[in-house]
């Protein structure tokens, strides 16, 4: 997905969730060696390749237009910090103890989902808010989720330091220099689309080696009763905030709000407790992306009629 001057051109939408359902079934089909490369670097990699693929397309020109919207770009941030982490540490309850739980509770600390921008300007939503949004809760993920799941994970050894130099390298470099890049070079239409290919070569990637951390067994039940209640209490959340302005920020603000980012999620769960913790977080990437793709629709096919 490519953002120039407010507006997103999604490359496929529906032909994008397609990939990341068959990336999800070749992770699980395959296993073995795409643990290897997810053990070895191979989420952080592909991660900074999409956070800076992404940041490429942003336009600081429409993010400057914002002045309108800060009451609620603020309150969505504030929430992000807040009450997401909380409904994903009550969600992972659901959970036995261990990675899985581990991997649940990560979903709320994340930032929203970088997708969230393309299904917003689908759905004929704000998409300069969207990618405020994104940006916004991308740099407090970075600063504060170290010190968030530390306070949630009392029984694992969190070491917050860690988790801050992480997402420091593998998210926040990346984001401010596509932002500064897009800024600097007006990137052609070839090259929008190359960046665009190149983010969702990255993700259908990092699908794959998600999933392939999964263990398919009777636990994973618990997992999928976490997630959905993670996404009815987020889009919830998202929805009220939308209830006193515009119907187009309200569309912005319902999915950045309900999509949390699962690669970055993934990347959090690695570095704070391991591989296996990343397991949970390709199946909530699927059921989350499924999920903006198809309200994205409703609201499309809802405002040409």
């Amino acid at each position: 997905m490519t953002i120039r001057s407010g507006v997103t051109r999604t490359v496929g939408t529906y032909p994008e969730l397609l990939l990341v359902l068959v990336a999800a079934v070749v992770g699980l089909s395959v296993g073995s060696p795409l643990r290897w490369v997810g053990g070895h670097q191979g989420i952080n990699i592909l991660l900074a390749i999409l956070v800076f693929a992404t940041a490429l397309g942003v336009s600081t020109d429409a993010l400057r237009q914002l002045s309108s919207s800060g009451r609620q770009l603020v309150a969505a941030l504030v929430m992000g910090v807040t009450l997401l982490p909380a409904t994903s540490w009550l969600a992972s309850r659901l959970v036995a103890a261990g990675s899985l739980r581990e991997g649940v509770m990560a979903i709320g600390i994340a930032p929203c989902e970088i997708a969230s921008v393309a299904t917003t300007a689908l759905a004929g939503g704000e998409a300069a808010l969207a990618a405020a949004v994104l940006i916004g809760s991308t740099a407090l993920c970075v600063a504060l989720a170290g010190p968030i799941l530390s306070l949630e994970a009392t029984q694992a050894h969190v070491h917050p330091v860690h988790i801050l130099v992480n997402l420091a390298v593998v998210v926040a470099l990346p984001l401010v220099a596509g932002l500064a890049t897009g800024a600097k070079v007006h990137l052609s239409e070839r090259q929008e689309t190359q960046a665009s290919s190149a983010a969702i070569a990255a993700l259908v990637g990092l699908v794959a080696l998600v999933a392939a951390q999964v263990h398919l067994g009777v636990a994973y039940l618990a997992v999928l009763g976490a997630i959905a209640l993670i996404v009815a209490v987020s889009a919830l959340l998202g929805a009220a905030l939308g209830r006193t302005t515009s119907s187009s920020r309200a569309t912005s603000l319902l999915l950045t709000t309900s999509m949390r980012d699962f690669a970055i999620a993934a990347g959090l769960a690695s570095a704070a407790f391991g591989p296996a913790a990343a397991a949970p977080l390709g199946l909530y990437g699927v059921v989350v992306i499924t999920w903006g793709t198809a309200v994205a629709g409703r609201l499309r096919a809802t405002a040409s009629r």
